[in-house]
Formats: structure tokens, C-alpha cells, sequence
């Protein structure tokens, strides 16, 4: 544990590269009371990629690829004298990019999805923040990183990624999980439940960083997905996860489908 910054003042955000991290870091940094990363000169001010502490997803595979790895699921350390360590380390590497008068920091990068107990080890006390986002949607807007790697192999990344930390709720302290298409359809009713978790004195807005257009070329080009080769891609992807996507509330055949679903309790 750092003692350079109080570890309950750290929020991770993680998702899967596509499902709205960027979005949602950048709606909770707008928030008075949060600061997170700006100006690093990184991509998308991630903290994956101003420390050395551990692998970027980019080590692992990169988007659609990472969580295959069992390298990027990293679980808690143990050894106190580590933990203190690999603390200091993180945290003076993003210390030169928050608003340290802020009460809470902010550090959004997508693998937090998988790294959740070894940050609550690090930092105990730290909050956990995560967006989920369609199966399907994440793997079509991911594919152009992964030009080799099928649609469906995207989609089982998914559900490997998003399996592991259902894993890990047990053992997280504090954790929040909201859906990207909850988001966009009632924003206010999304954001209310993570202003309390954060204990936020004044509610989060959603000013244009979250848009409900975002999934219009993905959705249409599932719905495009009818000729002989990609046809019987889709129906391979929808016979394979639809049980799977169902136990998150999501619909393999309709990317508009959307079931109550919840965290599990630990």
C-alpha cells in the first residue's frame, strides 16, 4: 500500500477495448470531485501505459486477445513488501496526472476488468468500476485490430474476459458493473446507483460522452451477416453463446434485447 495517496481514493475502470471505457472515464472525470489522467501523451490516458509494475494488454495479445492469456488476469499479492513495491511504483508513475486536490483518482484502462484483485491487494479500499457492452458489438468494432482472428473467436474473448471476473467478485470489496446499453437508453437511472457506490455529492451527467448512435454500424452489420460464408458464421456465434450471453442479460440474435440482469452477490 502507497502512502503517497490514501488507496480509498482510487477508482479503476476497466471493460473490454470497445465497450465504453473511454466514455465513462472521461464522464466520471468531468464529475468536480474526481481527477482523472490527462495529458499523458498516451493512448487514451490509459495508466496501462505509464507504468511498469505489469504487462499492458498489448503484452497479452491487445483487444479481443488479452484475457486468453492467464498472464493479464492478475490475482492479489500476497507478500506485503511487494505489495507496498508495486503501490509506490503505480502510483508515482500517474501522480503527475491527476488534480491531487480532487478526492477522488481516477485510472481507466480495459484490463482492470481482469485485474481486479490484484488492485484491491495493491490498494485496499480502491473502488472497481465496470462497463459491460454487447457481446456481439464489442467483436465486430474490435476486428479491425484483429484483422486474423474470427468473429467468433472475438466473441468467446468476451465471455472469457467478462467469466473471470464474475470469478473474482468474491474476493473484490468494492465493485460496480453497469451495461452500455443501459447507459444510452436512461442515462440518469445508469449513473444514479454509481453516484451513491462513489459516495458523490452531486449526481453524474452524462455531457456527450455517451451516445446512442455509437452501435448503429455494428448492428447493422450483424443484420448484414446473411451470405453463405458470414450467414453461417452468425448462426455458429448465436448457437454457440446465446445461453452464455443470457446469464448477462444479453440477446446473441438481437443486439437491441436486453434482460434484467445483476452482479451476483459474492
Amino acid at each position: 500500500m502507497s502512502p503517497l495517496v490514501a488507496p480509498d481514493r482510487l477508482v479503476f475502470v476497466g471493460g473490454l477495448h470497445r465497450s465504453g471505457t473511454t466514455a465513462l472515464g472521461r464522464l466520471l472525470g468531468d464529475h468536480p470531485e474526481i481527477s482523472g489522467l490527462q495529458g499523458t501523451g498516451v493512448r487514451e490516458d490509459e495508466g496501462q501505459h505509464l507504468q511498469t509494475m505489469y504487462q499492458p494488454a498489448v503484452a497479452y495479445g491487445g483487444p479481443g486477445r488479452f484475457a486468453h492469456d492467464p498472464g493479464a488476469q492478475l490475482g492479489p499479492v500476497t507478500d506485503a513488501g511487494e505489495r507496498a513495491r508495486i503501490g509506490e511504483g503505480l502510483i508515482r508513475s500517474w501522480m503527475p496526472y491527476w488534480d491531487l486536490e480532487s478526492r477522488l483518482l481516477l485510472e481507466k484502462s480495459p484490463p482492470n476488468l481482469v485485474m481486479g484483485r490484484f488492485l484491491q491487494s495493491v490498494f485496499p479500499g480502491s473502488a472497481l468500476v465496470v462497463i459491460f457492452r454487447h457481446p456481439v458489438v464489442v467483436a465486430l468494432s474490435s476486428k479491425k485490430w484483429q484483422r486474423g482472428t474470427s468473429l467468433s473467436s472475438l466473441v468467446e474473448h468476451w465471455f472469457v474476459a467478462h467469466d473471470a471476473l464474475l470469478r473474482d467478485v468474491a474476493d473484490l470489496e468494492r465493485v460496480h458493473v453497469l451495461r452500455y446499453e443501459d447507459l444510452v437508453a436512461d442515462t440518469d437511472a445508469a449513473l444514479a446507483p454509481l453516484t451513491s457506490f462513489l459516495g458523490l455529492s452531486s449526481p453524474l451527467v452524462n455531457s456527450g460522452q455517451v451516445r446512442s448512435t455509437y452501435s448503429d454500424r455494428y448492428r447493422s452489420a450483424w443484420s448484414a451477416m446473411s451470405g453463405p460464408l458470414s450467414g453461417r458464421e452468425r448462426r455458429r456465434i448465436v448457437s454457440r453463446f446465446d445461453d452464455a450471453a443470457r446469464r448477462y442479460g444479453y440477446d446473441i440474435e438481437d443486439v437491441d434485447a436486453r434482460h434484467d440482469w445483476s452482479l451476483p452477490a459474492p
